[in-house]
C-alpha cells in the first residue's frame, strides 16, 4: 500500500487555484484560454521535472507519460480537465489532473516499479463553457465508438465550428484550437491500440459522500438521462386592457404545467424508492419568454426538462408521464415536446472498479459505492477503453460555483486509491 503526498497536493491545489482566480475564491478557466494555458504550462513543468515524456495530439489534449519495463505494454492512464465554467470552483476538472500529476509523482519518488506506461492526461474542453458543448473533445475522440445517436452531436466539422458563448479573441473552436501552443499530432490520442484503461478522480459534486460521513466514493456508473424543451403558444395582447378570461397566457401555461408535473414526478418518486432504487432527479434549469415586456401577455414559453436516472424504466415511466401531461390543454395554450439530448446509462468497467473498492478498503478509507449523475469525459471514454472513476468528498455538495471546496486530505485519499489502483491495475492487464 503507497501513499501520496499530502504536502505536494496541497501545493499543487494552491498553485493551479491561481491560474484563471476570478478574485472571490473561485475561477474562470475557460478552455484554450490564457488561464488554461497557464495551468498546463504548470503541468509541463512539473511532469517534466520527474522525467514524464509530455505529448499533445490534434485536438490539445495534453499527456505526461512515465515509461514501463514492459515496452511493449499500453498505457494506463489517469485523466481529467483543467477548464473551468464561468466563475467556478478550484477543483472541478483539474482535481483529477492534481490526481494524475500526483500519482506520477509518488511513483517516480518512490520509484514504484511498473510493467505499464502510466500517464498523466488533460482532456481539452469538457465543461464546454466557451465552446459548446460540453464534453466536446472527449466526444470527438471517442466519436467513432459512440452509439450513433450522440455521434450526430460531436462531428468533427461541426465542432470546429463552435462560437464562443462569451468574449473571445477567436470566431469559432477551430480558430482558438489552431492559435493553441499544445496542438500536437492526431497519432498522439488516446485510443485502444495506445492504451488499456482510463481512470477519471472527480469532486462528487454532490453531497451524498459528505452526509453518509465517507471520503471518498467508487463509481459504479453514469446515469441515463433525457432532456426535453416544452413549448407554449397562446397569443400576445396589452396587458393593461386585454380581459383575464379571454387570455392565452403562455408562462401562466408553463407555470402550470411544471408544478403538476412536480407533483407527479414527487408520486411517482416515492413509488421508486419504495421499490428499493435511488430516486430520479429532475429539473427545470431553462426558461425563454417571448416577447419578455412588462406589459405584454407572452405569447411563448419554452422550458427545459432533464430527468436521470440509471433505470430504463424509471425514465421510461418518466416519459410516459410527459407525453400524458403535454398532450392536455394549457390555459387555451397549445403544448409541444421536443427532444434535446438523450443519453444511456454508461456502466464502468467492473474490473477497474473492483481495483478502486479494493484500494480504499486496504487504504481503510471511509468509503461506498456512488452513481454520478453528472456528465463526465470518462463516461465516452468508457465506450472506448477500460474506464473508472473515483469521487471525493464535497463540502456542502457545492460545485459549478465559487464555493466549492474539497479538503486538501480528501483530495489527497482520492490520489491515494487512484495509486494503488493504477498499480493493481498494472500487475492485472
Amino acid at each position: 500500500m503507497y501513499k501520496c503526498s499530502l504536502e505536494r497536493m496541497s501545493d499543487k491545489i494552491k498553485t493551479m487555484s491561481k491560474y484563471g482566480d476570478a478574485g472571490h475564491g473561485g475561477i474562470t478557466r475557460y478552455s484554450l484560454s490564457k488561464e488554461a494555458n497557464m495551468a498546463r504550462a504548470e503541468f509541463q513543468k512539473r511532469m517534466e521535472a520527474i522525467g514524464a515524456v509530455v505529448e499533445c495530439d490534434d485536438v490539445a489534449c495534453m499527456y505526461a507519460t512515465l515509461p514501463g519495463s514492459d515496452p511493449n505494454a499500453k498505457r494506463i492512464v489517469m485523466a481529467s480537465h483543467c477548464d473551468s465554467v464561468k466563475n467556478g470552483g478550484n477543483y472541478d476538472g483539474i482535481l483529477g489532473v492534481m490526481t494524475g500529476m500526483e500519482v506520477l509523482e509518488t511513483v517516480a519518488a518512490e520509484k514504484i516499479p511498473h510493467k505499464h506506461p502510466l500517464t498523466a492526461m488533460i482532456w481539452t474542453n469538457e465543461e464546454g463553457s466557451l465552446y459548446p458543448p460540453a464534453m466536446m473533445v472527449s466526444g470527438i475522440i471517442c466519436h467513432d465508438y459512440l452509439p450513433k445517436e450522440l455521434q450526430v452531436n460531436f462531428e468533427y466539422d461541426n465542432m470546429m465550428k463552435s462560437k464562443p458563448m462569451d468574449e473571445s479573441p477567436y470566431a469559432n473552436f477551430g480558430e482558438a484550437l489552431a492559435a493553441s501552443p499544445y496542438k500536437g499530432a492526431k497519432e498522439n490520442r488516446i485510443s485502444p491500440e495506445n492504451s488499456c484503461a482510463m481512470f477519471e478522480a472527480h469532486l462528487e459534486q454532490g453531497p451524498i459522500l459528505e452526509d453518509a460521513g465517507n471520503e471518498i466514493g467508487a463509481v459504479q456508473l453514469v446515469m441515463g438521462m433525457f432532456n426535453y424543451s416544452i413549448t407554449f403558444r397562446g397569443f400576445s395582447a396589452h396587458a393593461g386592457t386585454f380581459p383575464m378570461a379571454k387570455r392565452h397566457d403562455a408562462l401562466h401555461a408553463a407555470a402550470a404545467f411544471l408544478v403538476e408535473l412536480h407533483d407527479r414526478y414527487d408520486a411517482y418518486n416515492a413509488e421508486v424508492v419504495a421499490e428499493g432504487m435511488p430516486e430520479f432527479v429532475y429539473t427545470t434549469g431553462e426558461i425563454n419568454v417571448h416577447p419578455c415586456i412588462h406589459t405584454v401577455i407572452p405569447d411563448e414559453a419554452v422550458v427545459s426538462l432533464d430527468v436521470r436516472h440509471p433505470e430504463p424504466k424509471v425514465r421510461e415511466k418518466c416519459m410516459e408521464i410527459l407525453k400524458e401531461l403535454a398532450a392536455k390543454d394549457w390555459k387555451q395554450c397549445s403544448c409541444e415536446i421536443k427532444e434535446q439530448w438523450v443519453r444511456d446509462t454508461v456502466y464502468f468497467d467492473k474490473q477497474l472498479v473492483g481495483f478502486v473498492e479494493e484500494s480504499m478498503e486496504e487504504m481503510g478509507a471511509k468509503w461506498q459505492k456512488i452513481l454520478s449523475g453528472a456528465g463526465h469525459d470518462a463516461q465516452f471514454c468508457a465506450y472506448m477503453i477500460p474506464t473508472t472513476m473515483l469521487f471525493a468528498r464535497t463540502k456542502d455538495g457545492l460545485s459549478h460555483c465559487e464555493p466549492e471546496h474539497v479538503s486538501d486530505e480528501d483530495c489527497t485519499a482520492v490520489a491515494t486509491a487512484t495509486l494503488n489502483a493504477v498499480l493493481k491495475a498494472d500487475a492485472a492487464l
